[in-house]
């Protein structure tokens, strides 16, 4: 059982962004003691660098990684860092080195036999439009 100064303690604890396992720990408490509390008064949920970043409940304002406008943040939603479809596209247009591409594939074309890369499909055989056209009909592209 818990008396009014473990209470008073937990909800200081949990502003602060104490997780259940360190109150528990200090107030010789069980750790499920702590968190069903904590569900039933209102204080689940409360993550750690929200609570000291101070943007449980408020609104945080971040700015634009493209044209530095200030970007009005969500609380417990992804963050924000372009202003708008417009700003992120240029940003990465811009920035093409900074994306991580991890499905690089490489190939030799089955039609002219060329080396060549293709990006997110395992299972290219071409190189191009005109290598596909070539090998399967026999035949040039007609525009």
């Amino acid at each position: 059982m818990m008396n009014e100064a473990q209470k008073d303690k937990i909800e200081r604890m949990r502003k602060k962004g104490v997780g259940y396992g360190e109150i528990s720990k200090e107030l010789g408490l069980n750790r499920e003691t702590v968190k069903s509390y904590c569900r039933r008064h209102g204080f689940a949920g409360i993550a750690k660098k929200e609570a000291q970043a101070g943007t449980y409940n408020d609104v945080k304002l971040s700015h634009c990684r493209n044209c530095g406008a200030p970007i009005e943040q969500n609380p417990k939603r992804k963050q924000k860092i372009f202003c708008c479809d417009k700003c992120r596209r240029k940003w990465w247009s811009k920035n093409r080195n900074q994306i991580n591409r991890k499905a690089n594939y490489e190939f030799i074309c089955a039609c002219c036999g060329k080396k060549f890369t293709a990006y997110g499909n395992r299972n290219r055989k071409y190189c191009c439009f005109d290598c596909y056209i070539r090998d399967r009909f026999g035949t040039e592209r007609v525009e």
